[in-house]
């Protein structure tokens, strides 16, 4: 019964959510200056079952604005890394905010495990086109060549 309560709290708390960011994003294309300033999100999960993963991801990307991209697993002991595109990244940490916010409706559980907002990895999406004639980009030439970059930068660095 407290499982089938949860699921109907739930289905109507993310239609709420869902209009809610979708009027959000209709106003924004409406604006001259939309705000968009896509990021990248390293968000560290706490849920873990199979079925928590699928609902909380297709939360994600069923929510405008907000796509899922994928999971990244980091190795023991350390929590299992989802990676979210955001539209909307001028405020990194309330966007990171949200995720918790709604992986906790996913799974109250987690409640309990609090994400500080501001230690959660994130990095401005890179555009790999070439800026002067973007129809000469080749997309996977292009990504290469950034994938190089972060390599000789971290090389420099001393990071891996």
């Amino acid at each position: 019964m407290k499982t089938i309560l949860h699921g109907i709290r739930y289905f109507f708390w993310i239609i709420k959510e869902i209009l809610a960011a979708g009027f959000s994003t209709a106003l924004a294309a409406f604006r001259g200056e939309s705000g968009i300033t896509p990021i990248v999100i390293y968000y560290p999960l706490r849920v873990d079952s199979e079925w928590e993963l699928f609902w909380f991801s297709t939360s994600v990307t069923a929510t405008p604005s907000t796509l899922a991209m994928g999971f990244r697993d980091t190795g023991a002991g350390k929590p299992r890394i989802m990676l979210v595109q955001a539209a909307f990244g001028s405020n990194p940490e309330d966007i990171i905010a949200g995720l918790a916010d709604m992986e906790e409706h996913v799974a109250p559980r987690v409640k309990d495990t609090p994400v500080d907002p501001s230690q959660v990895l994130w990095e401005p999406y890179e555009d790999l086109r070439d800026a002067t004639n973007p129809d000469a980009a080749d997309p996977v030439d292009a990504a290469d060549q950034a994938r190089r970059r972060r390599r000789s930068r971290r090389a420099r660095t001393g990071r891996k």
